[in-house]
């Protein structure tokens, strides 16, 4: 069986301020011909289809646009979605009985059943629903276990990575003893204990203190393969072969500069023998930070490399459909707005997009009689972890470590502001 295995394509994004639409229906073109020309028997999207609860009617339009070409053009694929944290369960599912005439799955909740018992009864999850039996164009079958993400109210006693760990397994032991000796494929989107993620500036929206971290060291009755949304870099998942992430189609941030984006086309033997590769889809505007790592530069000689080395824009001022989005990195001795001013002034007249600036100042240094830091610029202290800067100015106030107890309380705290946000 052949699959194709995407995620994390965050419809309606706003990349500092810009309108992503274009670069989506980028994307959306470049996937239609691949489908075209693998003919997979599944493309499975793995959560956060939107980038928000609430996407905009023109991310929606874009959206099923792609669902009704994909369908025409491929109609013996089947596709199937599910929901990231980003997305509103109910809102991907409205159209569920539609989009299933169409050929396409769509799980954005798990659903719970009333069993009755001696003891009254008690809620059961519907593996049921989760497992999506599929044919390949051989007529050969195979199942795909969908788990949306999993939000803490599904999880019933313990802590979120055993919730996490307890539904996984049991729908892949549910769905080996109901259909045994098919291949499995599970599509999943949670944060995976051990997952790279940028160090500065992480767009992934992990929630504070990793409560959502996932740990499956230890899972031998494993599916014969694994696909994950939620993180943004491609990587294996777990140190394992069979379990990965396929990563974000498009850079969430400027930490994600370096990150190779595409779709996984996934190949499974009749003898379940796993086959991955990567196929690199080039998003149509690359990020660049200036100047070049290592460098850093006064607004005067900025401004004379900027004149030499960023392309200028087309007839009327416009930028073509190639522009960059630019962080641009100032080396100042003082807060100087009018250097500033003459930067964004001509930056204007090039092909690019000026999303931030990055302002070098001399160095800042935090002491107190149990913190040392030093912090180069105000983006250190924003993107640098709530939770230690609250540990730290406890340890300040109080000269002492915080407890367990008021760690984990204030866990919680951040939690529900970061589910709520």
């Amino acid at each position: 069986m052949k699959i194709i295995a995407t995620g994390d394509w965050h419809i309606g994004n706003l990349f500092h301020g810009n309108d992503r639409l274009s670069e989506h229906k980028h994307f959306f073109h470049w996937l239609l011909s691949r489908l075209e020309e693998q003919k997979p028997d599944a493309l499975l999207v793995a959560g956060d289809v939107f980038d928000n609860a609430n996407p905009s009617a023109a991310a929606q339009a874009i959206y099923y646009d792609f669902i009704t070409e994909a369908t025409k053009k491929c109609p013996e694929m089947k596709i199937v979605i599910s929901a990231g944290n980003h997305d509103s369960a109910f809102r991907l599912e409205a159209p569920r009985s539609l989009l299933t005439e169409r050929n396409v799955e769509v799980r954005g909740k798990v659903k719970k059943n009333w069993v009755s018992d001696e003891n009254g009864g008690s809620w059961n999850i519907d593996f049921d629903d989760l497992i999506i039996p599929l044919n390949n164009s051989a007529g050969e079958k195979f199942l795909v276990l969908v788990v949306p993400f999993l939000r803490s109210d599904v999880m019933e006693g313990g802590s979120y990575s055993e919730g996490v760990n307890r539904i996984i397994r049991d729908l892949t032991q549910y769905a080996r003893d109901k259909y045994p000796g098919l291949p499995l494929v599970m599509m999943a989107h949670m944060y995976a204990k051990g997952s790279e993620i940028a160090e500065k500036d992480a767009s992934e929206k992990i929630i504070i203190g990793g409560q959502e971290e996932v740990n499956m060291d230890g899972w031998e009755d494993h599916p014969d393969y694994f696909t994950s949304g939620h993180i943004h870099k491609r990587q294996h998942i777990w140190n394992t072969n069979w379990a990965r992430y396929t990563g974000s189609i498009l850079p969430m941030s400027f930490a994600e500069i370096d990150y190779h984006h595409g779709v996984d086309l996934v190949t499974i033997s009749p003898d379940k023998k796993l086959k991955v590769e990567f196929i690199e889809y080039v998003p149509q505007h690359k990020l660049r930070i200036f100047p070049d790592e290592g460098i850093e530069l006064p607004p005067k000689k900025l401004l004379k490399l900027i004149k030499e080395e960023l392309p200028d824009r087309g007839d009327g001022g416009q930028l073509d459909d190639k522009f960059e989005y630019l962080l641009l990195k100032v080396k100042q001795d003082k807060v100087n707005n009018d250097e500033i001013n003459e930067l964004e002034s001509l930056i204007s007249r090039k092909n690019v997009v000026l999303c931030k600036i990055h302002k070098i100042l001399p160095a800042m240094e935090l002491h107190s009689g149990v913190l040392e830091k030093q912090l180069e610029s105000v983006e250190d202290i924003l993107n640098r972890d709530p939770l230690e800067t609250l540990k730290d100015t406890f340890k300040i106030e109080h000269k002492r470590e915080m407890s367990e107890i008021q760690e984990k309380m204030l866990k919680s705290i951040l939690q529900s502001i970061s589910e709520e946000e």
